[in-house]
């Protein structure tokens, strides 16, 4: 009788080929998409503070590192301009900035930071600057409500365009991402054509973890 194992390793073979194809295909499609997923994971906890969830996927010492060394750059320059322009009052509010670095670093450096940062709300380097208290931005406080008028006739909206809600909602930022390297994923936010850019930068660590380790307020 035939020995029939030879038969039976050379129909298996072509399988276990596909099977090593198929897994390679989904590691590299997983690892392409990570950056994305930990963007998505990372603004998600941002916004809800969860501080936790954040700390998993921002490096803070690298961050602060970035920050202290963007706004000291924003400072700078801007202390040139007013030099330049002949403006002492500007040079020395830039100067009384660069003093005041470590608190506003030490506030963006925070959950509260990274939400603003991943909401196209940048640190601009004003003194005592410090992150937007959620939910200020989509909800500012309401002005004093107008006395309720009688309707009129033939007017069928009652008066509701008057009651100053048609007020154009702030619109959320541009924003373009993707690889800048193996190991450098940016996301780059503008609110309009004419506006300055900036950026918020995750690092590669390991094969598929990323962490936000850097910004740039000048892109």
């Amino acid at each position: 009788m035939a020995d029939s194992t030879p038969t039976r390793r050379n129909a298996t073979r072509p399988l276990i080929v596909t099977l090593i194809v198929i897994v390679v295909i989904a590691a590299l499609g997983f690892a392409y998409a990570s950056p994305y997923m930990a963007l998505n994971n990372l603004k998600r906890a941002a916004d809800a503070r969860d501080a936790q969830t954040v700390n998993e996927y921002v490096d803070f010492p690298a961050l602060r590192e970035s920050l202290k060394q963007q706004v000291t750059g924003l400072l700078l320059t801007r202390r040139l301009d007013a030099h330049g322009n002949g403006n002492p009052f500007a040079a020395i509010g830039a100067m009384i900035g660069v003093a005041l670095i470590g608190p506003l670093v030490d506030a963006y450096a925070t959950p509260d930071g990274v939400a603003a940062l991943l909401n196209g709300m940048p640190p601009r380097g004003n003194p005592g600057e410090r992150p937007p208290v959620p939910g200020a931005a989509e909800n500012p406080p309401a002005a004093a409500a107008p006395a309720p008028q009688p309707p009129v006739a033939g007017n069928t909206n009652n008066g509701a365009a008057n009651n100053g809600n048609d007020a154009t909602p702030p619109q959320p930022p541009q924003t373009t991402a993707g690889y800048r390297g193996l190991n450098e994923f940016v996301v780059t936010y503008q609110h309009g054509a004419g506006d300055a850019r900036y950026s918020a930068i995750l690092q590669r660590e390991g094969l598929f973890t990323w962490k936000l380790a850097a910004v740039n307020l000048n892109e």
